[in-house]
């Protein structure tokens, strides 16, 4: 990775200062911190494991594994692991056990950064033409995020070198739920899903918790996914959004971080922003033309559209914003 880049600044005098009015050109050596690489295999294999218990659909036995499985994993890595369970009712009128998953390096530093992503699947494919009313495998949808998620953890916990704050990763359970696509309304005041955003944000695991920023993962390991600025991560972090995207092409990911904006997607990041008061941005694959990716809620969200390139491109992107901090 390169500490350095070069950025080419033209200051453009003005009449009232210079007299000969001509723009001088002056190139500025900005120096970065050094990251390590992201290792987008190891992402992968990450996703590979959850879709290997099967549909992580709450009251599931797969849910179930999931959540030890990811509980061991920040583990093992070292970090401090706290598990915040809650029930919530669901569309249809059921009652779920759900568990939000809080994992943290470096707990004792004042300034915290945020890393989220939802681990729960949905219970129904309402978007595919077959096999409507069976669960999906949300190898992208619920996987890719928290298959990056634990890859940044591992990195930070092994590598020699060592982020300056202290990282949050909280994954929120009960976000894929909602109702059919067929059924959802628009003038539907409750909202079905995000139950572990929702219920964090309001409830949060210390008293008082507080982060610089966040930063919601969300889709963002499909092939040739595009990621536009999403409109609530615009209203309400504009700033860490340019951040982010400008970094990501500074990188060499202009392929995936777009500089164009589309429209408000109300995900995880929606609660955090708006109720526990944390600028948050979400990641997540979206295109103002055409939409949510053809695989979504479909029996398509299946390893076959997993690209560790994109996963690539979104690891690093999000480790070296870390590590600019």
């Amino acid at each position: 990775m390169k500490n350095k880049l070069l950025i080419i600044v033209f200051l453009i005098c003005a009449a009232a200062s210079c007299d000969s009015g001509n723009s001088s050109e002056q190139v500025t050596d900005i120096t970065y911190k050094s990251v390590p690489e992201f290792n987008a295999d190891s992402a992968y294999a990450f996703i590979q494991q959850q879709v290997d218990f099967g549909p992580r659909v709450p009251m599931t036995e797969g849910h179930s594994l999931t959540r030890d499985w990811i509980i061991d994993k920040f583990e093992e890595f070292g970090l401090t692991v706290q598990r915040q369970d809650f029930q919530a009712k669901t569309y249809d009128g059921l009652t779920w056990d759900l568990t939000n998953i809080i994992a943290s390096y470096k707990p004792e530093a004042k300034k915290r950064i945020m890393i989220s992503a939802h681990w729960d699947t949905r219970r129904i494919a309402d978007k595919d033409t077959e096999r409507i009313d069976e669960p999906i495998d949300g190898a992208n949808d619920g996987g890719s995020g928290v298959g990056v998620a634990l890859e940044l953890a591992r990195i930070i916990a092994t590598s020699e070198l060592k982020p300056d704050v202290g990282v949050d990763f909280i994954l929120f359970d009960g976000e894929d739920d909602g109702e059919p696509e067929t059924a959802y309304s628009r003038n539907n005041t409750q909202v079905w899903w995000c139950h572990g955003s929702q219920y964090w944000s309001k409830n949060p695991h210390e008293k008082g918790y507080n982060a610089y920023f966040g930063i919601l993962l969300d889709m963002v390991g499909a092939k040739g996914a595009r990621f536009y600025r999403e409109g609530y991560s615009m209203y309400y972090a504009k700033n860490i959004v340019n951040k982010v995207w400008n970094y990501g092409i500074e990188l060499g990911f202009s392929d995936h971080f777009i500089l164009k904006d589309a429209g408000e997607i109300t995900d995880d990041h929606y609660f955090v922003n708006r109720d526990a008061k944390i600028p948050m941005i979400d990641i997540i694959e979206f295109s103002p033309q055409t939409g949510f990716g053809r695989y979504h809620h479909t029996h398509d969200d299946n390893m076959d559209i997993i690209d560790p390139r994109t996963l690539k491109a979104v690891g690093q992107t999000v480790l070296f914003t870390i590590y600019q901090e």
